[in-house]
């Protein structure tokens, strides 16, 4: 099969390459997917490089998740061959096939097409467990989302929205301003460089911000500890900006917010029945017609250059797919 391999870490894609390689054989109680569409995500491009915190072994095949039919599964599963799932695990996605534990597989919901199938999971999960699990969003409430016009945050704006909540979203590209506007359709567009307080308490009454979400960190952290509302949260989603940010705890304390690391997957591997829970509700949203993932391209797996390029230029509003 046709997979997309990293066999060697750097800092400049040289280490990836589509080769041609043995489709993987089944393990013990695993399903084996023929992969329709699968979803890139930073950690993707983190991992060609060493430097996201999971490292497994060289050589390993690319891409965290994706979308597709069952061709082989035990009975006891709970999958049969022709089923719609998508899913993934930390690798494997980029190819023709992929052999994965049912556990790691859930149903694609209805009116969801591979490419949004596969687009959906981390970054709904992680804005999830962000936004509601974490920060108890309750409708009304004001949420400032920084990286707005990435996979992440544009599901935290999408997911935010459809709870109810007031959403701002930010981002550091004044040329995404508008179709950032377009797609996420917040309540509010900022350009979260430099000062931006005062614009988020014009924008909330001075009431700032119950909910700060926040993958950037760097100067985008610092500025937002102003714009966090007393009692409110600021989320910790990553540091995509490059600088992790420190805060003196006196700042929290006299403000009365709390910093809340979010590790959304780390999440679900605690709290198991917690995290189908939370897959349940996303999958609910979805077909329901309330909440789906934006796409801004859909290449061919033989293009992937492209695909990891445009990433990392930030030239992306929303998720890329790749279809094998």
């Amino acid at each position: 099969m046709k997979a997309l391999r990293v066999t060697a870490l750097s800092p400049d894609l040289s280490g990836l390459a589509l080769a041609d390689i043995p489709r993987p054989e089944r393990g013990r109680g695993e399903v084996l997917v023929r992969v329709r569409a699968a979803s890139l995500n930073y950690p993707d491009l983190l991992m060609t490089r060493g430097e996201y915190q999971f490292k497994p072994p060289l050589p390993f095949v690319s891409g965290l998740e994706m979308a597709g039919d069952v061709v082989e599964a035990d009975a006891e599963s709970g999958f049969a061959a022709g089923d719609r799932v998508m899913g993934g695990a930390k690798t494997g996605a980029f190819a023709e096939y992929a052999a994965l534990p049912p556990g790691a597989l859930r149903p694609v919901p209805d009116g969801l097409s591979y490419p949004q199938a596969a687009a959906m999971g981390a970054a709904y999960h992680t804005a999830y467990v962000a936004l509601v699990e974490l920060g108890q969003l309750q409708a009304g409430q004001a949420v400032l989302v920084h990286g707005a016009s990435g996979g992440v945050g544009l599901a935290a704006c999408d997911l935010a929205r459809s709870l109810g909540a007031r959403v701002i979203a930010a981002t550091h590209r004044g040329d995404k301003r508008d179709a950032l506007g377009a797609i996420a359709r917040p309540d509010a567009t900022i350009l979260n460089t430099g000062r931006f307080r005062e614009e988020v308490a014009e924008l909330t009454g001075d009431r700032l911000c119950d909910l700060v979400f926040d993958p950037v960190g760097g100067d985008v952290f610092d500025e937002s500890t102003r714009c966090v509302a007393f009692g409110g949260k600021l989320l910790v989603v990553g540091f995509v900006a490059g600088r992790i940010p420190e805060i003196a705890v006196n700042i929290p304390l006299i403000k009365g917010f709390s910093v809340v690391g979010v590790r959304a997957g780390e999440y679900a591997r605690r709290f198991p029945e917690r995290g189908r829970q939370i897959a349940a509700a996303i999958d609910e949203l979805a077909s329901a017609g309330k909440i789906a993932p934006h796409i801004d391209r859909i290449l061919q797996l033989a293009d992937w250059r492209e695909a990891f390029q445009a990433m990392e230029r930030g030239e992306i509003v929303g998720k890329i797919v790749l279809e094998p």
